[in-house]
């Protein structure tokens, strides 16, 4: 490869990475937002915290199913496409919340319209785009580009929350909208992103030439099954409990709106910094034992929140220990994918584990709400993530690493 190809290479991918970045903070932020106007919906509009967790619940469960199919439409038609379409149901969604006056509105607009444009602009999505654009260091190239979803919540959400304070919950909403109405003229600025047909041969399942061959295949290999199984864990253990549930937690320990809101804003702050660096191990170290680690690591956090009472020093404890771990089984997971599984379905894999995370996630949003409208407390909720993320841990530990597979690319 000559220099002005290489050049070429490095500034598309340099833009996927950019562009994916901001995609996610933009959107993650919307997700987190609904935790934020939990506490606020039940004292103003009777929304029950079990109705809202419910309304999050259906919002996973149809991020679940488009997962997969922004996936394989990624594998197809590429990055802008996808992305623009992700972008347009947000916005939609951003636009119908800030409008809101009844319950039913809110289940159209966060869990259906929400879920649509949540289930494609995903880690997943930016994941394996990066993975087909920087395939020499996918872990940290990847782990960069999905940062993303941590910096957005620390930049954006204490944002967010004082916009609620001072104004209403829906004009922080329909800021979301105008952050994601800016951003979409950007992202024709993705050059010719259909996928490379250069993907490699070498790669496990790279062969498959139709979506019932793919699946056939990941369907037989043993791997996909603990990553599959292991992420599901993952929704339970993230996007469920903490995305979901941390700040009406925290409300419920006496905390108000704007400390709460800065608790998480740490946590998606060192969480920034966790991505990267793990991204940056992924490819030097075991990556098996790496993501066995991170899931060990994440169980002990949920003994913290058992703990938290009043504390707001505890508080802010396990949002720096959590931050490390948050998201970070992203890179490795997508680095163990595209050495395993390959790169020509990697959209179409991520898509089916997002699929998982979403499941498990939409259980736990679920659970959470189900838990504290009955006992007033989620303990439940914190003592059954210790025990899920132990077992999470054990499923990575029994992925081989496999490092004489190496990504290559023609």
């Amino acid at each position: 490869m000559n220099d002005t190809s290489e050049n070429k290479s490095f500034h598309r991918a340099i833009i996927v990475v950019a562009l994916g970045f901001l995609a996610l903070a933009l959107v993650f932020s919307a997700r987190a937002a609904l935790g934020l106007a939990m506490p606020i919906w039940e004292n103003d509009l009777n929304w029950s915290r079990g109705y809202v967790s419910n309304v999050a619940a259906v919002a996973l469960l149809i991020m679940a199913v488009a997962s997969p199919i922004s996936g394989f439409i990624l594998d197809r038609k590429g990055l802008r496409f996808t992305l623009l379409l992700g972008l347009i149901a947000v916005f939609i969604s951003c636009i119908v919340i800030s409008m809101a006056q009844s319950a039913w509105v809110l289940l159209i607009g966060f869990g259906i319209i929400g879920g649509v444009g949540f289930g494609i602009v995903a880690t997943h999505m930016v994941a394996s785009a990066v993975a087909r654009v920087y395939p020499e260091n996918v872990g940290f190239a990847s782990g960069i580009a999905t940062s993303g979803s941590s910096a957005g919540q620390f930049l954006i959400v204490p944002l967010i929350a004082l916009i609620f304070a001072s104004f209403s919950w829906r004009w922080g909403f329909a800021g979301i909208a105008v952050g994601i109405a800016c951003l979409i003229p950007l992202v024709w600025w993705v050059p010719s992103d259909k996928p490379d047909k250069q993907v490699s041969k070498a790669s496990t399942i790279n062969d498959a030439t139709d979506l019932k061959f793919s699946l056939k295949k990941l369907f037989s290999t043993p791997v996909f099954h603990l990553l599959f199984w292991s992420y599901l864990i993952c929704g339970y253990t993230t996007t469920g409990v903490i995305e979901t549930h941390l700040m009406p937690f925290a409300s419920f320990c006496g905390f108000e709106p704007i400390p709460s809101a800065a608790a998480y804003g740490l946590l998606s702050a060192v969480n920034l910094v966790g991505m990267i660096s793990i991204g940056w191990l992924t490819d030097k170290m075991n990556r098996p034992l790496l993501l066995g680690c991170i899931y060990i690591i994440r169980g002990f956090t949920f003994w913290i929140l058992l703990n938290v009472g009043t504390s707001y020093e505890t508080l802010l404890l396990f949002a720096v220990i959590f931050g490390v771990v948050d998201y970070s089984t992203v890179p490795v997971t997508a680095s163990l994918v595209a050495s395993h599984i390959g790169l020509k379905v990697m959209g179409l894999t991520m898509g089916l584990l997002s699929a998982g995370h979403s499941i498990g996630a939409a259980i736990a949003a679920s659970l959470g709400g189900y838990f504290f409208d009955r006992d007033a407390t989620y303990d439940l909720i914190w003592v059954s993530s210790i025990a899920l993320a132990i077992i999470a841990g054990v499923l990575a530990f029994l992925i081989k690493d496999n490092p004489s597979q190496k990504l290559r690319v023609q």
